[in-house]
């Protein structure tokens, strides 16, 4: 019995609604899994195929010195990418980059063949470079905005700043120890694509918009930093030294005026040098310090009163036996004084001294100066030298410390030390930073001087200070004496130890001077250091000169005025004109002119010609050019007015 025509319908019907069923639910079920499953990772796909993020790299925050002057700085330049899947021609890409991005040609197709997704061609090419890239509008090359750290002056202070790497991290100097503070934060931007690929800048969108790094005022002055590099620069070449260090300090702050470092390199081209070249000496490379460390030693005397600047030690003609070594003296001496000692840098005198002060005390003082202690100036790789406790000492080791053998210091610990004799007796803490700056150029935090401790009582810094005068006077500092000025300091002539031998090096070492000036009220203390120089031989004829040449443009520069000039003289002008502008080219008299010309930057001779027709009773302070008057330009002259001028050398620049 064959089935009815209607049974047949009914049965295909009942079929197909299956099938529309199974398919419905098998729609329902992808459209569910699709929704609901892998919706979050289809939308990131999504996002990636229609827009992409790239990162907005914050303006890195400059750097300045004490004036203001820029130090560091950044400046946007392009870096140039490929995305290598994009680029149907490798060969022919890269023949068309090759010149204008300076890479050879085959390593360049090498890369543009890659797997990796993105590779960069060339990061941080001037201006015109990517301006000439995108011009040719290449599939698969583009560019991205990048900043590039420039530093105007090239080598100044290239110690103290370091540099920055390609990926904008600081990697030396001040760049690295306040890379957080400069770097900023970096921002996100969401740019469009169309439906090729494409960016449409229309449709960009910053998600977080970056933020510039801050800004940092240093405690340098870049004319005494630059004063310091030229003169030590001239004296390492003429000695040929394997190094050179000038530090200078503020002692009555810590702040670091100026530190320069032979051999030094350009951080503009810091690949170019080597770790050796980069390596802040002054900081990370610790030395015997010879005779300059008598005045540590002289100091805990003072402070101990274990001897008096009149006391008499017998110098033993030159030669004293200390635990069964033989320690001669630059020249043989008979009896002299405590100061004596000093001033004629005696090494049996000063390990008499020190055999008279004891070892315990003498360690006491020696840590109280900063000895073994890191100085906290805050840059990388600071050494703490070396100071054994006295339970670590040899038979010798006393002798051997009162000479400055036997431990190690930095420069810096060094010239801390006798910073804080010129201070009163009080230690201060290294500074390097004065205040930090937000973009607007607002302070955001100060940084103030900030004194350790007391280490010696002003007495004992005042007699020390005398002792140390006379070093330069009339011992064995004169070559540091400037004109006019009282200099106080140490020379330093230490011998190296040889590692096979162990015994002291009969050729020259370390050689240094450092003091400060004026003595009387100092404006800044010094360490000069001159490592293995060829033809000389004391620290006294290659470092004292050097002080005196540095020092005197400083003291010019901070217009200290000479101590045995003339404070003040008076000038009366117009009808009793006095000898001080007799041989000046006077102008005839005529009626008294009622205001007060613009005397600035004039000389003495010049001031005095144009004060000429007017009557004038006038002050004059100082010597060189005048740089303040009273009354100001234009103020109203009437006869017999009183009048003020102030005169300083004229200001030395890079």
């Amino acid at each position: 019995m064959t089935e009815s025509p209607r049974s047949e319908y009914r049965s295909r019907a009942f079929i197909l609604a299956g099938c529309l069923s199974l398919f419905l639910v098998a729609v329902v079920g992808r459209l569910a899994y699709l929704q609901i499953i892998v919706r979050d990772e289809l939308a990131r796909l999504a996002e990636r195929q229609h827009s992409k993020t790239i990162p907005l790299r914050p303006r890195r925050g400059s750097i300045f010195d004490r004036h203001g002057k820029p130090l560091a700085v950044s400046g946007e330049v392009d870096s140039i990418y490929a995305v290598p899947a994009r680029i149907e021609d490798p060969e022919k890409t890269a023949r068309q980059l090759s010149p204008l991005v300076n890479e050879p040609l085959g390593e360049l197709e090498k890369r543009l063949s890659g797997e990796k997704a993105f590779v960069w061609i060339k990061r941080k090419v001037p201006p015109s470079v990517g301006q000439s890239v995108r011009a040719l509008q290449l599939p698969g090359i583009g560019s991205l905005p990048e900043n590039l750290r420039f530093y105007p002056n090239r080598e100044l202070a290239a110690h103290v700043l370091g540099f920055e790497g390609f990926d904008d991290k600081g990697l030396e100097g001040a760049e690295r120890a306040y890379d957080q503070l400069l770097a900023g934060e970096p921002g996100l931007a969401l740019i469009g694509r169309d439906a090729f690929g494409r960016e449409v800048p229309t449709q960009s969108t910053v998600l977080r918009p970056p933020r510039p790094g801050r800004e940092i005022v240093l405690a340098l002055d870049s004319t005494i930093q630059y004063i310091a590099e030229k003169e030590l620069d001239t004296a390492w070449r003429r000695t040929r030294a394997q190094a050179g260090m000038v530090i200078v300090m503020d002692p009555r702050t810590g702040e670091l005026l100026a530190l320069a470092g032979r051999p030094t390199f350009n951080p503009n081209a810091y690949y170019a040098a080597t770790p050796h070249d980069w390596r802040i000496r002054a900081l990370t490379d610790p030395f015997e310090p010879g005779s300059t460390f008598k005045v540590i030693l002289a100091a805990a005397a003072l402070e101990a009163e274990v001897a008096k600047p009149s006391d008499h030690f017998f110098g033993e003609w030159g030669a004293i036996t200390v635990a069964n070594r033989v320690i001669h003296d630059w020249r043989r001496y008979g009896w002299l004084t405590f100061q004596e000692v000093f001033q004629y840098s005696s090494n049996v005198g000063a390990i008499k001294v020190g055999m008279t002060l004891g070892k315990e005390r003498y360690y006491g003082a020696i840590r109280a100066f900063g000895f073994g202690s890191l100085t906290g100036l805050g840059l990388p790789g600071e050494s703490r030298g070396q100071v054994r406790p006295p339970q670590l000492w040899s038979g010798l080791s006393l002798a051997s410390m009162s000479i400055g053998q036997e431990v190690s210091v930095t420069a810096l610990q060094l010239l801390s030390a006798f910073a804080a004799v010129a201070n009163g007796g009080r230690l201060m803490q290294p500074q390097l930073v004065r205040s930090i700056l937000d973009s607007r150029g607002e302070e955001v935090r100060g940084f103030r001087p900030n004194a350790v401790r007391q280490v010696v009582s002003p007495e004992t810094a005042r007699t020390l200070t005398e002792i140390l005068t006379a070093v330069v006077h009339e011992g064995t500092g004169k070559n540091a004496a400037v004109d006019g000025y009282d200099v106080a300091g140490k020379t330093g002539t230490a011998q190296k130890l040889d590692p096979k031998t162990r015994v002291y090096s009969r050729e020259p070492g370390v050689l240094s001077f450092v003091g400060f000036a004026p003595a009387d009220n100092p404006r800044f203390a010094m360490l000069v250091l001159l490592d293995e120089p060829k033809g000389v031989v004391w620290g006294s004829e290659a470092a004292a000169p050097i002080f005196s040449a540095i020092a005197g443009q400083i003291l010019r520069y901070l217009q200290v005025r000479p101590s045995n000039s003339p404070p003040v003289h008076l000038v009366r002008t117009g009808r009793v004109f006095l000898a001080a502008a007799q041989d000046v080219a006077r102008p005839p008299l005529e009626e008294a002119v009622p205001v007060m010309p613009d005397l600035r930057g004039k000389t003495l001779r010049q001031a005095l010609a144009q004060l000429g027709p007017h009557d004038v009773a006038l002050e004059v302070r100082g010597q060189g050019v005048v740089t303040r008057q009273d009354p100001p330009p234009g103020a109203k002259l009437s006869p017999g007015r009183a009048a003020r001028l102030e005169l300083a050398p004229p200001s030395l620049g890079p």
